[in-house]
């Protein structure tokens, strides 16, 4: 008698273990299904946008990151059902994060290569730093909400982003201790484009930034700073971020 209830109350764990890992499979399958269909609405848009995007579409490797970012970990929990959706989400204060798209594109135009250096603006929920990562060698972001920089921060840190620096302060004047940036990402709409930032920008260098006051269109923008110093812009897409705050919104 005590063998058999022995072995009833194994059965019975072994029962409870295998229910646990079939509830706990099942979201995460749906996620990796949820990722895939994202890449392809990325891939979609890419060809239906070939003056935006360069080459043959969104560099392969900014596509295999952004299919392994756990997105859904960088929203509002109740906003995770629609965290691998094609649009921006809301993160709290007034922020977004934005369009998977437009998060692909941002990284495909600076061509992020192993070791750069990369100066996001506007940290938001850290999702745009978390895509960043595995491609450059460091990454810093700067965002002007305190509450938002500190809960990403810690988000990135936990999640093992290792190389992300956050801080919070006024980005629009950059990061000057850690200039110059090879690659530089604003993530909200300045009215002009940031002349600190451009400064910051390492010779060969990218920076994409959209500008345009909050009720007029905006227009994505890519700046290029020559091996000789001189810059060049090149007006990309109509685009909706949020207002850039601090100095860029003088």
């Amino acid at each position: 008698m005590r063998r058999l209830a022995q072995c009833r109350a194994l059965l019975v764990v072994v029962l409870a273990s295998a229910a646990a890992m079939v509830s706990t499979s099942a979201p995460a399958q749906n996620r990796l299904a949820e990722r895939a269909a994202m890449i392809e609405t990325i891939k979609g848009h890419a060809r239906s946008a070939p003056s935006a995007v360069e080459g043959q579409g969104i560099d392969p490797a900014v596509l295999t990151t952004m299919g392994k970012v756990p997105r859904h970990l960088f929203v509002p929990e109740e906003q995770r059902s629609a965290a691998y959706g094609d649009r921006p989400l809301p993160i709290g204060y007034g922020q977004t994060i934005s369009q998977p798209f437009i998060v692909a594109l941002m990284t495909d135009l600076i061509n992020v290569r192993p070791g750069d250096s990369v100066l996001e603006i506007g940290t938001g929920s850290g999702y745009q730093a978390a895509v960043l990562s595995p491609l450059a060698g460091k990454v810093y972001s700067i965002e002007i909400i305190p509450q938002l920089g500190e809960r990403a921060a810690a988000r990135l840190a936990e999640l093992r982003y290792d190389n992300v620096e956050v801080k919070v302060g006024d980005g629009y004047y950059g990061w000057p201790a850690r200039a110059p940036f090879d690659g530089i990402v604003v993530t909200a709409a300045a009215s002009h484009i940031p002349p600190p930032l451009v400064e910051q920008l390492a010779k060969g260098g990218r920076m994409v930034v959209p500008v345009g006051g909050p009720f007029a269109t905006q227009f994505l923008m890519l700046v290029e700073k020559r091996r000789d110093g001189s810059i060049t812009t090149r007006q990309l897409l109509p685009v909706s971020f949020v207002p850039l705050r601090g100095g860029g919104a003088r």
